[in-house]
């Protein structure tokens, strides 16, 4: 544990020690001046209505807390009352630093989303480096413990990364690169399994045999997909183009040290099982998995034979995209200058037989390979495309990528939904991205980030903060409470992050960076459950977060089922689903309340039961749920 997740530890556990008379300077105008009460760390609990990011503010950000009163759903009858005044106090000794008073929220009206209502406490103006929590002295109930400081995030981003450590198939889980509850042998390397994997449409065929070897698991399943990684490596190598610095060296890898940022590993180890999947004439296979369901806990006790769905346009054009956007960011780090000139060769074959098909295929994928199935249809190939045109015009300047784009961005997602990268963000990201290149026509980027500021300007609830849209200042649709919510919450941080990162409106960049942020805060227990949506982390400072997640790795019922009352509990940092409005019609037994019957935002519940409980519709994560936070903390974690 490093020094900084000790102090975070420390602090949430930390006794309270009051002072005997009121604090001096660092106290506002509206605190007493009557001696503050005398307790002790026993007779202060930790109260769930009382909701703080649990790991922290910067110190020049807003920073508000929420009191929550339950009115709808199944905790209805949990009814909380604000009292008339709330302190900040030190963690670490009890003292006083700022009081005041909450705020009704929206007039009291009951929020319908969460079927809430409550009270915002404003405690912006303490910045002074710290750990503390918001106390009510009626109660004596706290807040969970937090820190203030410029570096708050730095270790969350940590854990986040290294979840797709854990996800990497065939590759030795071992201290010290993992505690020793998730140490494992490398998974997938048996007979007939990844390194020696069978075409499913050919299985007896020894020429088709193929290593296949590498790569992250897809999400709370083994398999892995050609298709479904694209939103993943997009988005991480974008957030680290827009955020370098953030990602160093030091993640706590096997590749930690060597000269690459550990984010840029990650996803290396991604490309090269990808460049497995790639043919000799340039076309790329679909997906690589079991074909029946295998509780693979650990991973490497999963022995079932492993099948492929072979090359498919869909495949294909995913992979060329890929490959140009790792070219195009691995050429500006020394150590990959090889690396991204094979990736560019790649990219280029890939595309190349991608035009060459003609029509596009669609139906590559029947199922028998397990779990999702991985074909895009026509539209989605088309768009694809362009993303892919986009990095390879970046890595070529070849003028007939540029023509591609000019004649077809805007078939891409920002054209056809509001929110710009709400959905398929890699689609909005590469058109934001083609702005900034030297020789893009100048028309063009011009118009794209004129359409960027018109969709911020003409969707408000999406973009910029507004106070009376949501009690938990993290506003989501409601049609967007649908199984893996947790990725368009983050992703609506994300796309008004875009609008100050592109510069596109400084008289408001204010109002759309106070809106990533709160999202940002929602994640970190600013919500009706008062939990971190990442998965078991006491050990950084999290006083509640999700003890479970669907997994076949941390099953149910194994020693990594869960992190209150199991040996290990899952591994740590990894983005469940979120709440699932629809939980029932994806299916979650009716009688199973929550996630069923209730708000949207409280259609969530911590445990990880396989059917016909079908918790996976809710608590399963995925490596793009994971890239979507990731982008969206890099923004914050200096």
């Amino acid at each position: 544990m490093t020094p900084a997740m000790k102090i975070a530890v420390g602090a949430a556990l930390a006794p309270l020690w009051v002072l005997a008379a009121a604090c001096s300077g660092a106290v506002s105008a509206q605190s007493s001046d009557r001696p503050a009460p005398p307790a002790a760390s026993g007779q202060v609990r930790f109260d769930h209505h009382i909701l703080v990011d649990q790991f922290g503010y910067r110190p020049g950000d807003p920073k508000v807390a929420v009191i929550r009163d339950p009115e709808i759903g199944y905790d209805g009858g949990d009814r909380f009352a604000a009292g008339p005044l709330y302190q900040l106090r030190g963690a670490d000794d009890g003292r006083v630093v700022w009081s005041g008073a909450p705020v009704v929220w929206n007039g009291g009206a009951v929020e319908a989303s969460s079927g809430d209502r409550g009270w915002w406490l404003d405690f912006s103006s303490v910045t002074a480096p710290g750990t503390y929590f918001v106390y009510d002295p009626q109660k004596n109930a706290r807040s969970a413990a937090f820190q203030i400081g410029e570096r708050v995030y730095a270790n969350i981003l940590r854990a986040a990364v290294r979840m797709y450590f854990f996800q990497r198939s065939g590759y030795a889980k071992r201290p010290p690169y993992v505690e020793a509850c998730w140490e494992d042998d490398p998974a997938y390397l048996g007979p007939k399994q990844d390194s020696e994997a069978h075409d499913v449409t050919d299985r007896a065929n020894p020429a088709k045999v193929r290593d296949l070897s590498g790569g992250w698991f897809d999400a709370g399943d083994t398999n892995k997909y050609v298709t479904f990684a694209a939103s993943a490596v997009h988005q991480l190598l974008t957030a680290y183009q827009e955020n370098p610095g953030v990602f160093t060296d030091d993640f706590g890898i096997p590749e930690s040290g060597n000269g690459v940022p550990d984010l840029l590993d990650e996803v290396k180890w991604e490309t090269d099982w990808l460049k497995k999947m790639q043919y000799p004439d340039g076309s790329a296979a679909l997906k690589v998995g079991d074909i029946v369901y295998v509780p693979a806990a650990p991973p490497s006790s999963d022995h079932s034979p492993r099948y492929y769905v072979p090359s498919c346009t869909s495949g294909t054009i995913a992979a060329a995209g890929m490959f140009a956007h790792a070219a195009y960011v691995f050429g500006g780090v020394g150590a990959l200058a090889r690396e991204s000139t094979e990736l560019k060769t790649r990219a280029i074959a890939a595309w190349n037989n991608y035009l060459s098909v003609t029509p596009k295929q669609t139906h590559c994928d029947d199922g028998v390979v397990h779990s999702a199935v991985a074909d895009w249809n026509e539209a989605d190939q088309n768009a694809a495309a362009v993303v892919a045109a986009v990095y390879l015009f970046a890595i070529t300047d070849d003028a007939a990528y540029d023509d591609y784009v000019g004649r077809h961005y805007r078939e891409l997602t920002p054209y056809t939904q509001d929110g710009w990268t709400r959905y398929k963000p890699e689609q909005g990201e590469a058109l934001l991205f083609y702005t900034t290149l030297p020789h893009a026509r100048a028309g063009l980027a011009k118009t794209i980030r004129a359409d960027k500021l018109n969709d911020a300007k003409s969707d408000p609830p999406i973009y910029g903060f507004n106070g009376k849209d949501d009690l938990y200042r993290a506003f989501l649709l409601d049609q967007q409470y649908h199984w893996g919510s947790n990725n368009p919450r983050a992703q609506y941080g994300n796309t008004n992050m875009d609008v100050v990162t592109f510069d596109l409106d400084k008289a408001h960049a204010a109002s759309y960076e106070t809106r990533a942020l709160e999202i940002l805060h929602y994640f970190h227990g600013v919500n009706p459950l008062a939990m971190v949506y990442l998965s078991n982390m006491s050990h950084y400072g999290a006083t509640q977060s999700a003890n479970e997640i669907y997994h076949t790795w941390f099953w149910s019922g194994t020693r990594w089922s869960d992190a209150r009352s199991s040996d290990c509990g899952p591994a740590p940092g990894y983005v469940p689903g979120g709440p699932n409005a629809h939980a029932v019609r994806d299916g979650v037994p009716t009688a199973l309340a929550p996630p069923a019957s209730q708000p949207a935002q409280k259609s969530y519940k911590d445990w990880n039961a396989g059917w016909p409980e079908s918790s996976w519709v809710v608590t399963e994560p995925a490596i793009y749920y994971q890239a979507a936070y990731v982008k969206l903390l890099s923004k914050f974690a200096r």
